[in-house]
């Protein structure tokens, strides 16, 4: 019949071929009650032989499919199915051959799971060869030795009838010496979707485009003005490069029809390579990056890639929820994290792909949720939820619309379980890539013949697929966008699409949640810890000039803290926390006290400086010093037991601090310096020291006074030696006006002729004058405190009046 079919050009009736069918079967029965009346090998026959039991499980040889050319046929077209055999047993298979066997429709999608789980299984369906020319053969399959096949079929002779999924099988029969009859040996299955011509109601399909990688920055930036970004590593690098896992991801979604779901973390990393940035290096080191013009390039492709297309921006890191919501929300603070991750995301898309992102929509691990997570995915202000089938549970014969109301005027998107997780796994080789696309168009067909009313479906994928992975979903997508039963949606209005009444809205309980995921999650001690660099973040920033160098970068590095990526990866995560909390004391230690040594107080009171030591680039203020004495009553601090001055310290720079204090007795008091900030929070460690005062004694206090008794004496005798130089003075002048009224002008010429009397007396009354402006006074005292030093202070330390 297939023979006569062949020579009229024409295909059989539905009728027809289940005739035929029927017929091939009553006619192999008398041949397959002949091969069961064979006798059985003997013992020494079947040593060291397979024996037909463990044959007929996957076979002695391997059928890989690796491509079905075109995935999915229509009318006219020629299917081509190319691969490898292998011969896996120790006997050569003779009078080998590979022929295309087509079995019956699959009615329904658990069908087709359970196909693919047979597919290499020789007791699997049964299904009807094509034969005639439509066959390869091979003289001889030596054992380990893979043989390539390619076989090509005009889709008419298929067999083909109503529109469904049908069974395609490739099968290797040949004998062994061990059983010299011919028999299937290997078999491999796969799934062709048969729609050859537009249906009315098509499925609108939504499929998510991931673009989310790992944390590849953490909060440490560079000294100068631009604050030079350090990476991690420089595995985002090769992410991006020309053949990388988000290259391919760029360059494969740039021709589908698709709705990008982007990590704004992601986008800021890669920006952030354009420019100049550092790369720390395994032994602390770091070296200058060398990809800005890979990540240019990879930016500019991906803006064109979304040119037009609907952008959806996770909240910034891609937090995860159900960590957060299982061990998170009791740590305050947590919650808040949240919020600013999704405020950062849509300035961060707008700013680096010149595209308004939607941020309505949040995507829990897996698309796993119970009441918890729902809760917290909606706090931060998102209203819809991306599910999973398999979470959110229909029971149903059919597959309801994506979009259902779970209350508080929240929507859960829920996507397909099976087509989302079709690419999961290993794809490197090109069978399993095969496998994936068949059996993601098979459900997909399944899905749409399944009623006669128009759905929306939504494919969630893995967030991170690998590079096969990728190109295994953008091969099934390009045959979906291109077949008769699908048209493409965004996800914006698959969730606007009308909800089915029938399907599930309810939202499964705690104890429903995957154990797997569970174990997974970020601990509550992870969140405990971000809370307390928060904490610590909080008391910092309010001493910084510029405090937008120090919150920005560390905010962003806490919302990494939480992200998804980290799960499997719990070491990975500790040190991620630990190394950005230990960057923060470093920068907070930047900013202390120098330690001081005992000090000395000569005196009953005394100026003792303390020094501010500010190692940041930038100044620091609203900071008060703080000096206390611990034993007032012997040293007093400002007239009290202490005194607070404010503190502003430029960058790179020490500021001394000068307290004036008071002695009351003799010996040892303890003192405390304290950095407060505004708000009255200690910051940093005080620094404790001795102050040693050694009060005035009373021999001393004799000599003073015998001191001060000389120098009154010594100004009374000048006032003595000033009041008889007057009175000479005064009796002199008396006498000199006698004279000249006796000598008159001769007198006077008499000076003129003696000028060397004349000078004598002028000489005479300017000594007396000198003599009366009292002793040479001693200049003013030196500083009572050395220049300024970031070294603790001498042993001894001296501080003078």
């Amino acid at each position: 019949m297939a023979e006569a079919a062949d020579f009229q050009g024409t295909s059989a009736s539905p009728a027809r071929r289940w005739l035929r069918r029927t017929g091939a079967l009553l006619t192999g029965a008398p041949l397959l009650a002949g091969l069961l009346q064979l006798p059985a090998a003997t013992p020494a026959e079947a040593a060291g032989q397979e024996s037909p039991q463990a044959a007929s499980s996957a076979g002695s040889v391997s059928v890989a499919v690796d491509s079905l050319s075109p995935s999915a046929p229509s009318e006219g077209d020629t299917v081509t199915v190319s691969g490898t055999v292998t011969n896996n047993g120790k006997q050569t298979v003779t009078g080998a051959h590979v022929d295309l066997q087509v079995g019956p429709p699959l009615e329904t999608r658990s069908a087709i799971d359970t196909l693919a789980k047979k597919s290499d299984d020789l007791q699997g369906p049964s299904s009807e060869k094509v034969g005639g020319k439509y066959t390869e053969k091979f003289t001889a399959l030596t054992p380990g030795v893979a043989e390539p096949f390619s076989i090509s079929v005009p889709a008419d002779k298929l067999d083909l009838g109503d529109d469904g999924v049908y069974q395609l099988a490739v099968a290797l029969s040949g004998k062994t010496s061990a059983q010299p009859w011919e028999q299937v040996l290997g078999i491999q299955r796969t799934f062709l979707p048969w729609q050859p011509e537009e249906t009315g109601t098509r499925t609108k399909t939504t499929f998510l485009w991931p673009l989310i990688s790992s944390a590849h920055m953490a909060a440490e930036t560079g000294s100068n003005e631009q604050q030079t970004p350090v990476f991690r590593d420089d595995e985002l690098a090769e992410e991006i490069a020309p053949g990388g896992r988000l290259d391919q991801m760029v360059s494969l979604g740039k021709g589908l029809d698709v709705t990008w779901v982007v990590d704004p973390d992601l986008l800021a990393s890669v920006d952030a390579m354009t420019g100049s940035y550092q790369v720390r290096s395994p032994d602390g080191s770091t070296t200058p990056g060398k990809n800005q013009e890979v990540a240019k390039h990879w930016l500019a492709e991906l803006q064109q890639a979304v040119t037009g297309e609907e952008v959806t921006a996770l909240p910034f890191g891609d937090p995860d929820l159900a960590s957060l919501a299982h061990n998170g929300t009791n740590v305050t603070g947590s919650l808040n994290h949240l919020k600013e991750a999704t405020d950062a995301a849509d300035e961060t898309v707008d700013t680096i792909l010149h595209v308004k992102p939607s941020t309505d929509f949040v995507w829990p691990v897996d698309g796993a949720v119970d009441p918890s997570i729902v809760k917290v995915a909606t706090s931060a202000g998102a209203d819809k939820v991306i599910t999973r089938s398999d979470s959110l549970q229909d029971n149903l014969s059919y597959t309801p619309s994506a979009a259902r109301p779970i209350g508080g005027g929240t929507t859960a998107v829920v996507a397909d379980s099976r087509m989302s997780t079709a690419f999961q796994g290993d794809l490197t080789k090109a069978s399993a890539s095969t496998r994936a696309v068949q059996r993601f168009l098979a459900q997909s067909l399944t899905l749409g013949l399944q009623t006669g009313k128009q759905r929306s479906v939504v494919v969630a994928p893995q967030r991170m697929p690998s590079v096969s992975q990728a190109q295994a979903m953008a091969e099934a997508l390009a045959a979906l966008q291109g077949g008769n039963w699908s048209e493409s949606q965004d996800l914006t209005a698959a969730a606007k699409a009308k909800p089915d009444p029938a399907a599930n809205t309810k939202v499964p309980p705690a104890s429903a949640y995957p154990s797997s995921l569970r174990k997974q999650e970020l601990p509550r001690a992870a969140f405990e810890q971000i809370a307390r660099t928060q904490s610590k973040l909080d008391k910092f920033k309010v001493i910084l000039t510029r405090q937008s160098r120090v919150v920005t970068p560390f905010g962003r590095a806490m919302n990494r803290e939480m992200s998804t990526s980290w799960r499997g990866r719990g070491v990975a995560a500790v040190g991620y926390r630990d190394g950005i909390e230990s960057y923060l004391n470093g920068l907070v230690d930047g900013v202390k006290l120098i330690q001081k040594s005992e000090t000395k107080l000569s005196g009953r009171s005394a100026m003792i400086p303390v020094t501010v030591q500010n190692n940041l680039v930038q100044g620091v203020e609203r900071l008060k010093l703080r000096l206390t004495s611990k034993n007032p009553t012997r040293l007093k601090i400002g007239g009290d037991a202490y005194e607070e001055q404010p503190v502003t310290v430029n960058g790179g720079h020490a500021q001394s601090v000068k307290f004036t204090t008071s002695a009351n007795a003799n010996g040892q008091a303890e003192v405390v310096a304290q950095l407060y900030t505004e708000d009255g929070q200690r910051y940093g460690a005080p620094v404790t020291f001795d102050v040693r005062v050694t009060e005035v004694t009373p021999t001393v206090m004799l000599v003073i006074g015998g001191g001060v008794l000389l120098l009154v004496l010594a100004g009374f005798r000048m006032y003595t030696q000033r009041k008889r130089a007057a009175a000479r003075e005064a009796a002199e002048d008396d006498t000199a006006e006698a004279d000249d009224e006796t000598d008159g002008p001769q007198s006077q010429a008499d000076a003129q002729q003696n000028p060397e009397t004349s000078g004598a007396r002028l000489e005479q009354e300017t000594e007396a004058g000198s003599r009366a402006d009292g002793p040479e006074q001693p200049s003013d005292p030196a500083p009572d405190t050395a220049a300024e030093s970031a070294d603790p202070s001498g042993t001894g330390e001296r501080v003078d009046r």
